[in-house]
């Protein structure tokens, strides 16, 4: 090459190097998670108590996280009743500092018939409120819903959200939008420790959905392993609690369901 070529090449080196330092700066960006769904995500109450504060426990600042989640919602209601909109503030109020995730997680009220939602509804409005996250230039995760703890006389952990997974997992791949199967593996875990061990994180007696302070740190773990387990890049933001994560996972992968 001749000397002045060489210094037309060099030229264009400072750009590139002074274009590096904006692109590991966006890298470095912290997370934000915004939890949306029913009581199964939502904090611990009177009827309600989910996942979702167990899982924001384990993030590291100045990453961060709010718990949206909201008791009998569907992703109806939750739309018309104004949550939604409230989460896409959030997402707006912060996408220009913070990495944002939001987690989207309905079925358990959406399934029930005086709701009056089909499967193909729920499906669409699953897709829907991933297509507007994506829109806000914010990454959502389709979440399959948390089994219940509930089992049949033979010992059985019930399989009654079946259809939800499926179009859940169905919505994820027609909006090409990223999914973690919560429901699998939570059936997975819940059949594997046991009928007695599973109602211990049991919100009340007898409330096999809803899950007490316990609960929501075990099944929190288990959403926070299976986000990292699609987004490694997220590690360096979540507290690991390798103790927890491994009696999950030796039950998960144990378990005869």
């Amino acid at each position: 090459m001749k000397p002045q070529a060489l210094l037309s090449a060099a030229a264009f080196l400072p750009a590139f190097v002074s274009a590096a330092p904006s692109a590991d700066k966006r890298a470095a960006k912290p997370p934000a998670f915004f939890l949306a769904g029913d009581s199964t995500t939502a904090v611990q109450s009177t009827g309600g108590g989910g996942w979702g504060n167990g899982f924001l426990s384990f993030l590291k600042k100045p990453a961060f996280g709010t718990n949206y989640g909201r008791n009998g919602r569907t992703t109806v209601d939750y739309v018309s009743q104004g949550h939604w909109a409230t989460v896409k503030d959030a997402v707006k109020s912060n996408t220009a500092n913070f990495d944002v995730y939001v987690t989207i997680q309905f079925g358990h009220n959406d399934q029930k018939p005086e709701k009056n939602i089909s499967l193909d509804q729920y499906q669409t409005n699953l897709g829907n409120l991933a297509k507007e996250i994506k829109a806000l230039g914010a990454t959502p995760i389709l979440v399959t819903p948390l089994t219940r703890r509930s089992f049949n006389s033979a010992g059985v952990v019930t399989n009654n959200l079946s259809n939800e997974r499926e179009r859940t997992i169905a919505a994820a791949t027609e909006t090409k939008t990223t999914y973690i199967d919560l429901n699998l593996n939570s059936r997975k875990y819940v059949q594997a420790i046991g009928e007695t061990k599973a109602h211990s994180y049991n919100l009340v007696e007898s409330d096999n959905t809803h899950l007490n302070a316990e609960g929501s740190v075990v099944f929190g773990r288990l959403v926070a392993d299976l986000v990292l387990q699609k987004n490694k890049a997220l590690e360096q933001w979540f507290t690991p609690n390798k103790t927890l994560s491994d009696e999950i996972w030796k039950a998960i992968n144990s378990s005869t369901v």
